[in-house]
């Protein structure tokens, strides 16, 4: 079955952005084999973030790749991205044909189970081209995905199901907040890589 062949373009934001969710683009041997590599090859490092001017180190780790060394500054942090490896550039070409657009970075989050999550932000730093496609691709466990929009409080939820793909366009950065939330019944690690177009 050709999820792409069907209507995937409902829009699950009642106003003010866009985003599209496809469901698995990988069977779930596929599915498995790429999470077993993501978990074993990436150069994930601990996450940092200056809040109310106090530098937090988190539980959840991170990696950055891009076509070439970019500089990505989020959360009063500045990283500098590593070259893609094979398994990345698979699925970025992967996802590149689905959406038929190009990517150039990419941010990989891993959490190792439901006691780790990310609070509420957008994803609209200066480097980012803002109404650009992000497209996020999930491995591992199951997570619920949170939209709040910055003036009404409008939430929307998604569940994220193994190998989805998701697509934050348009306004959403401008207009909504995103949240992973923490789950203390998932005992799990979940992979999610978010590729980007930096400026």
């Amino acid at each position: 079955m050709d999820l792409f062949n069907q209507d995937n373009k409902q829009n699950y934001l009642p106003f003010d952005g866009e985003v599209n969710y496809y469901g698995p683009i990988l069977n779930n041997q596929e599915h498995q084999s790429y999470l077993k590599k993501l978990l074993e090859n990436i150069e994930w490092k601990r996450d940092e973030a200056v809040i109310f001017g106090k530098r937090i180190v988190t539980d959840r780790k991170v990696a950055w790749y891009a076509d070439k060394e970019y500089d990505y500054t989020y959360s009063k942090t500045t990283r500098r991205s590593l070259i893609w490896n094979q398994d990345l550039l698979e699925l970025k070409n992967l996802v590149e044909s689905k959406l038929e657009t190009r990517f150039n970075s990419c941010l990989l989050n891993l959490y190792h189970n439901g006691n780790e999550g990310v609070g509420w932000h957008s994803d609209d730093e200066k480097s980012l081209n803002r109404e650009a496609e992000i497209a996020s691709l999930s491995f591992g466990a199951e997570r619920n995905f949170v939209f709040k929009h910055k003036k009404t409080g409008d939430k929307v939820s998604i569940l994220l199901q193994h190998a989805a793909l998701l697509v934050m366009k348009g306004q959403t950065q401008t207009n909504w907040l995103h949240t992973i939330p923490k789950s203390k019944k998932i005992k799990s690690p979940r992979v999610n890589l978010t590729f980007r177009k930096m400026l």
